[in-house]
Parts: C-alpha cells; sequence; structure tokens
C-alpha cells in the first residue's frame, strides 16, 4: 500500500512508551517522532514493516491544543527532553493515564486508588547530575552536549534547560582547558583521545558541587591549570578522574580518584544528610525525590516495632528515610560502593537500626530467609527498569509481609510484578505517579500493596 518517501497525512491519536506520535492512515499505524497528540500533520514515509510503519514530521498543519514552542533551541535533535514541545500540565496528564493503562491492561489491576500525580512547580533546571559527553564538531573544535535520540551523534549545547546554570561555567572552563592544553576528546571509532564525559553533580541544599571526568587512561595531564580555574567556582568541592579504557558504551569507570578536594559532596532529603561520591546512585531530581520517598514513607507506614527490608536500596536513601520511624531496616544492594556509601550515610544521620548487605536482591533475601529464618513486616522493592526477579517475587510471597511498597521507574514492569504480587495473594491498594524527569517521557510510580487475609 505505502511505499518509502509517501507523503502521507494524518492525525496524532497518543505516544509510544518513547514519546513518539501514534497515527493511523487507511488503518496502517505509523509511528513519527516530534508529534504529539491532536496534531494534524503531514509527514514522509521513512521505514515500512508489515503491519506499521515510521515517518518524519514534515510539516503541522494544525498543532495540538498542548502544543507549546520548546524553551530550548535544540529540543527537537537532543534526545533528552522528548516531550518539550507539550504542555506541562498535559505531560502530567499523559504521564498518569500511560501508567493507568499499563497497570490495568498488563497488570490486570482494579479497584485501587490512584492519587494525583506530583508535578513540579518549576520544572527547570531541576537535575543535580549530568554526564556530558566531549568531542569534535567538523571544524575540529571541542564541543560538549548531549547525544541525539537513537544515536552517539553530539548535539553541542551551551545551555541546557534542565540542567544547573552553573554547568555552562563548569563546561567552559574545561573546554578552554582542553584547547589551551591540546588534549583531545575520545574518539569511540579510533579509540583514541583522552576525555570521554564531563560528570557534574551538586547538592541543592548545600550549593556544593563536584566535578569528575571521565578519561580514556590512567592520569591526566597538566591537571594543575584546571584544577585552578575550577576552584574559583563557589561551591567547589571535589575534583577528580575515573579512568575508563573499555571500547563500550558504559560512561563511568570502575573506581575514580581524588585529585583536588575531598573525595565526595553532601546533600539533604528532607532532615537526611548523605555524602555523594562520583560513583554513587542518586536520584537526580531532589525536589521530587524529596516526595518520592516521603510517599514510599507514607505508603509504608512503619511503627516503631516494625522491620522493614529495602532491597535495591542503593547508597540508602530510602532505608534512611524509613528508619527514622521503623526499629530495624535491612538493606540490599548489588554495588559495593554503594554499600560503603550506605555504612557511611547511617553513621553521618546517627542511625544505629539501618544494617546494609552487599549482594543481588534475588540471592541474598532468600537466603537470608531460607538459613536465617528472618521475617519482614514490610518490604520495599525500588529495582531498575527490569523490575524485579521471579526469585525475589517468589521469596516476598513466602516471606508474607503486611505491606509491600514498590518504587518503579518503568510502569511496563511494574504492571508485570503486581499482577504476580496480586496473584500470590497480594492487593493494589494505592498508586501514586511521581514526575522526575519533566520534559521527559519517564515516569517513577509508587505502589502500596497489603497483604489479603
Amino acid at each position: 500500500m505505502w511505499k518509502k518517501n509517501d507523503s502521507i497525512r494524518l492525525t496524532i491519536e497518543d505516544l509510544t512508551t518513547e514519546g513518539a506520535g501514534i497515527g493511523k492512515v487507511d488503518g496502517f499505524t505509523f509511528f513519527i517522532k516530534d508529534a504529539l497528540i491532536g496534531d494534524e500533520i503531514d509527514a514522509r514515509v521513512i521505514k515500512l514493516k508489515k503491519n506499521y510503519g515510521f515517518a518524519r514530521l514534515m510539516n503541522i498543519i494544525t498543532p495540538s491544543p498542548d502544543r507549546v514552542t520548546p524553551r530550548c533551541p535544540v529540543a527537537r535533535s537532543c534526545g533528552g527532553c522528548q516531550i518539550q514541545a507539550m504542555r506541562y500540565d498535559a505531560q502530567l496528564a499523559w504521564k498518569q493515564e500511560k501508567v493507568r493503562q499499563l497497570l490495568e491492561r498488563v497488570g490486570h489491576v482494579s479497584d485501587y486508588e490512584m492519587l494525583p500525580i506530583m508535578g513540579m512547580e518549576e520544572p527547570w533546571h531541576y537535575r543535580n547530575k549530568v554526564q556530558y559527553p566531549v568531542g569534535l564538531d567538523k571544524e575540529g573544535r571541542i564541543v560538549t552536549g548531549f547525544y541525539a535520540g537513537r544515536t552517539h551523534a553530539i548535539i553541542d549545547t551551551e545551555r541546557c534547560y534542565i540542567q544547573p546554570e552553573i554547568n555552562e561555567q563548569i563546561l567552559s572552563v574545561v573546554k578552554q582547558w582542553m584547547a589551551d592544553e591540546q588534549i583531545l576528546p575520545y574518539d569511540e571509532n579510533t579509540g583514541k583521545g583522552l576525555v570521554r564525559h564531563v560528570l557534574t553533580r551538586i547538592g541543592f541544599q548545600t550549593g556544593e558541587i563536584l566535578v569528575c571526568l571521565v578519561i580514556n587512561g590512567q592520569k591526566l595531564p597538566h591537571a594543575d591549570p584546571l584544577i585552578s580555574k575550577l576552584r574559583e567556582i563557589a561551591g567547589m568541592k571535589s575534583i577528580s578522574v575515573s579512568p575508563n579504557m573499555s571500547r563500550s558504551n558504559v560512561i563511568l569507570g570502575e573506581t575514580s580518584r581524588t585529585l583536588w578536594g575531598q573525595d565526595y559532596i553532601t546533600d539533604y532529603i528532607g532532615n537526611v544528610k548523605y555524602q555523594i561520591s562520583p560513583l554513587s546512585f542518586y536520584q537526580v531530581n531532589p525536589v521530587q525525590t524529596r516526595r518520592l520517598y516521603q510517599t514510599a514513607l507514607e505508603f509504608a507506614d512503619p511503627g516503631p516495632q516494625d522491620v522493614v527490608w529495602d532491597l535495591y536500596c542503593g547508597i540508602g536513601t530510602i532505608s534512611l528515610f524509613i528508619a527514622q520511624k521503623a526499629s530495624q531496616v535491612h538493606g540490599v544492594e548489588i554495588v559495593p560502593q554503594a554499600i560503603e556509601d550506605a555504612k557511611r550515610n547511617a553513621a553521618l544521620n546517627g542511625m544505629s537500626n539501618a544494617h546494609f548487605y552487599v549482594g543481588k536482591a534475588e540471592e541474598v533475601l532468600p537466603q537470608a530467609y531460607r538459613e536465617n529464618h528472618i521475617h519482614a513486616d514490610i518490604i520495599v522493592v525500588d529495582p531498575p527498569r527490569k523490575g524485579c526477579d521471579q526469585a525475589l517475587l517468589d521469596c516476598m510471597l513466602k516471606m508474607q509481609p503486611a505491606k509491600i511498597v514498590y518504587v518503579s521507574c518503568d510502569p511496563a514492569t511494574l504492571a508485570r510484578d503486581l499482577r504476580i504480587l496480586e496473584e500470590g495473594g497480594y492487593k493494589v491498594k494505592k498508586v501514586r505517579c511521581c514526575d522526575m524527569f519533566p520534559h521527559s517521557i519517564h515516569c517513577e510510580t509508587v505502589v502500596l500493596l497489603t497483604r489479603n487475609t
């Protein structure tokens, strides 16, 4: 019916989970990047499959009532903000509806309370961590920015509207130092060049700044002039390097080495203080993280006698929030450095009732249950996008905690796991979405399950 380069006219009816518009022509489905629900558009066919195709947006005939002019001039080419052209309240409504649809269609979840999504009053400059790739443009000039969608082509970005503005000054210093000292960026094709990424972390409550250069080598030549300039930036507390000589897409190396200052910066979520090193996992939106964790704490509602297991605990962020009210909290995380950070953060806050273990959650919990007959009044899980391992879900069902609080960054795997938990004797009671990443397609969700009695 259709062939490549054909022109089509269609109205966008929905968005994919990656933010592409979905529309139909004579019953045939097309996916179109940068199109929004309600747009009437002209597009050009670029790829065809048996039952669907892909097209490129050519012209917006009638814009969606939710369409706005993006604040960022490179929003369409950059892969970071897939839906910045959508009104913010419409973004929130779409995210909550997408979660609801997945829970009900995939998870077969029904008869639960969906609380209003938690959006931001000011959804700009919200990220406290950035990893800027470094490269050369066609004229041989050093560029930093973000990758275009589905590529490793760097979109040179002097100003990013979801990053702290101080990063502009940091990048300017690094690029000028590289030019002055004739230090080349890493080239993925040849494996040569030194500087791969510039990582920054900023404590929003403390104002402390950490800069880490990811390098294709063990040493950073001519480091003194760079350190001298970076130290002039107010709030600078830590300058380090992370060697990464692998020919892969992994950004950070396995270790970091401090060149100047502390090995970490500090920040607060609520009343809890955290030390954050270059390799630590720490949520990137501190304003929404506080609201997310407060929701998890409210759903868990631990009493002074309750024992809580926090699985995929990272550096102990949720664990320490809950430890303020529970009798004992046990956190499990596979990354050894994260567990060291968690123990240090517990000591930093004077919390002797938080204990942490290194290992895979799906191995540590079943072993502890099998060998030590542990119990849990409440289990909290905050898994990666792939969701919980089946062995972990099975063990949770055997332990029969009164409550399970599931924090998810992927509603599809969340829905899958909730179906398993409900079939195992639990009931979804409350669901609340949290917009941790405004202008992107991603959404965090907190779910409360209680055991059927």
